[in-house]
């Protein structure tokens, strides 16, 4: 067994100043650490439960100057109160399988994620991903995550989500899905079974990333009940402001 404490340090830099993707005339900067090393790995669950995010080798969280939009949310499991719409959308999916594959890019995959880039966010920097930007998003992990491929009976891919594995639940890393089936709701599907598969799993909760209040991209993140946030606190039950 190794002792990460004689392992090197943790290095922490900033970014530099860019466009938020959220707000308008708003600037996001990060703070990051390396999880390549043994010391970051072992770190990475703490740094998850303290508000940041993973992206391929590296942990981040938003650090801008002047502005905390940006709030770390997680559904608590245990106690998750399903909606008559959500166990609408897991019928209107039954017909799809998900199936956890290695964590290896293929074109399938690339050509969805390509339709979902064009179909959802065109305007966006993922947009402009290529196949090797694809492969490195997905397989360049230093902690173990998971693809789970949502399929129907006639093999046709439908929804692709990548998770990472907590000592304390599962973490959406990434989902896209076919941007033609509207009726289907499937990134809000993929957000109700990793529910299900972190309460199959024993697991307390199922981190969301960050949401912004307001900010229509990511309203649905506060619709599984019963969400938490963090806050300078700690983490707190969200309760929706009154009609």
């Amino acid at each position: 067994m190794h002792d990460a404490t004689l392992a090197p340090p943790l290095t922490f830099f900033h970014t530099l100043p860019m466009p938020c993707p959220y707000l308008p005339d708003r600037q996001e900067r990060r703070l990051v650490c390396d999880l390549s090393t043994r010391r970051g790995r072992h770190a990475h669950d703490t740094l998850a439960r303290a508000g940041f995010r993973r992206t391929q080798h590296l942990a981040y969280r938003p650090a801008c100057e002047g502005c905390r939009a940006c709030v770390p949310v997680r559904v608590r499991v245990a106690d998750f109160h399903w909606t008559k719409g959500q166990r609408r959308i897991l019928r209107a999916n039954a017909d799809l399988t998900g199936e956890v594959v290695p964590n290896e890019a293929t074109r399938e995959q690339f050509d969805l994620f390509s339709r979902y880039q064009s179909g959802r966010h065109g305007d966006g920097e993922m947009a402009l991903m290529d196949e090797a930007d694809y492969a490195a998003m997905v397989e360049r992990s230093p902690i173990e995550s998971s693809l789970i491929e949502y399929r129907d009976a006639r093999r046709v891919l439908w929804a692709t989500i990548l998770i990472d594995h907590q000592d304390d639940g599962l973490s959406a890393v990434y989902s896209f899905f076919e941007p033609g089936a509207p009726k289907r709701a499937l990134g809000r599907f993929m957000v109700l079974d990793s529910v299900r598969r972190s309460t199959e799993e024993g697991l307390p909760y199922v981190y969301l990333g960050y949401w912004i209040e307001g900010c229509r991209k990511m309203s649905y993140k506060t619709l599984y009940r019963p969400v938490e946030l963090l806050g300078p606190d700690g983490w707190e039950t969200y309760t929706a402001p009154a009609e």
